[in-house]
This record gives structure tokens, sequence and C-alpha cells, in this order.
């Protein structure tokens, strides 16, 4: 797999496409048909780039919606997906979406990979949105993550042996390339100094 950053987008070709790949493109296909923002989170970026790990999950948020425009949306996922917590459209909405907690979508009849789903509320998660990253997928997808100056010192901050390996793939893969004011800003805010020297220097 080839990456090249142009125009501050990241270029990704000759990637072969795994399921999670797959089921991340299916899903935010519905998204852009109604012009969602989103922006793709945590583990799946890492996987993105390159990591090879397993994970059960791809996470991503979403800005405010109404809930007309959810109703569309869970139409048109249901063609292929469900929700695993539930299936009453208002309780999704009103119950879970509305009110911060997240809903899982999986392909009809498995639970395993999913997507966790979550509106915008927190400082961090709005900044993740509005300046999200583009990823030009094999030429003809595109893919918004979360900036790579968040992404890493955020997964310091989770800490657990499967972030701080996410972290270390993606700082050793785009070291060169991160705004290194942004990064150092976020790795004070989210006080993870000790644990970028211990793992990643």
């Amino acid at each position: 797999m080839e990456i090249k950053i142009i125009d501050e987008k990241y270029h990704l070709r000759d990637k072969v496409l795994n399921q999670l790949d797959k089921l991340t493109i299916d899903f935010i296909t519905v998204l852009d048909k109604y012009n969602i923002r989103y922006v793709l989170i945590s583990g799946y970026v890492a996987i993105l780039f390159g990591r090879s790990r397993n994970s059960e999950d791809i996470d991503l948020f979403v800005e405010n919606i109404d809930f007309e425009t959810f109703k569309k949306i869970w139409t048109d996922l249901s063609i292929k997906f469900e929700c695993v917590i539930l299936d009453d459209v208002n309780d999704a909405f009103f119950e879970y979406l509305n009110q911060g907690l997240p809903l899982r979508f999986a392909i009809k009849n498995t639970f395993i990979p999913n997507i966790e789903v979550k509106i915008a509320k927190m400082k961090l998660d709005i900044w993740a949105l509005k300046n999200k990253k583009e990823v030009i997928l094999n030429n003809n997808t595109l893919l918004k993550i979360s900036p790579l100056e968040l992404q890493i010192p955020y997964k310091l901050f989770l800490s657990s042996e499967k972030d701080i390996e996410d972290a270390k793939h993606l700082y050793n893969r785009f070291k060169n390339k991160l705004d290194q004011k942004l990064f150092d800003y976020f790795i004070c805010e989210l006080k993870v100094s000790e644990l970028f020297r211990k793992y990643l220097l």
C-alpha cells in the first residue's frame, strides 16, 4: 500500500480492502447521501493506515441531526444493516443518539464487527469533526478521519496495550508529516508527555 499526502489529503493506493474497510465504506455511503458530517476515530484509523490487528468495532462521530433526517438514514441503512441495540427508530433517536448514547450497527444477522455512532458533543469530539482530514482510498473512495495530531495523543491517553500500539504505528508512519505545534498542544492538553517519551521517542 502506498501512502502520499497531497494538499493535506491522504492518498492510499493499492490497498487491499479488509472487512472493516468494506463495512466502513458501506456505512458512510449512506451518510454521504444525506450530506451528514462525520469523522472516523480510534482504532480504525490505525488499521486504515496499515496496522495489522483485529477490531470488533469502528467508531465515528456525526454532527447533530434532526429526527426526520435520522429516519431517512435509518431506512437506508436497514437495507443492509441493523441496529444491534434496538429495532425502533424512535427509541434509537430519542433514547440513545439524542441523549449522547452510542448506537451500534452491524451487517444483518451479525454482531461483530459493528459501527458505533455517537453525536459529537464533547470539546475534542467537536474539534475532530470540524477539523477532519480526508483520505482518498484507491482513487475512488473518500473517508474522513480525525487529525493524527489529536488521534495519536488520544491513543496515548487511553493507554491500553492496543491503544499504545496504535499510537506507535501512526507516529512511526507519519512523525515527519505532523503539524508539530498542534501535536505538542494535544500532548500537553491530554497530559501524556510522559507516555509520549516512554513509548514513542
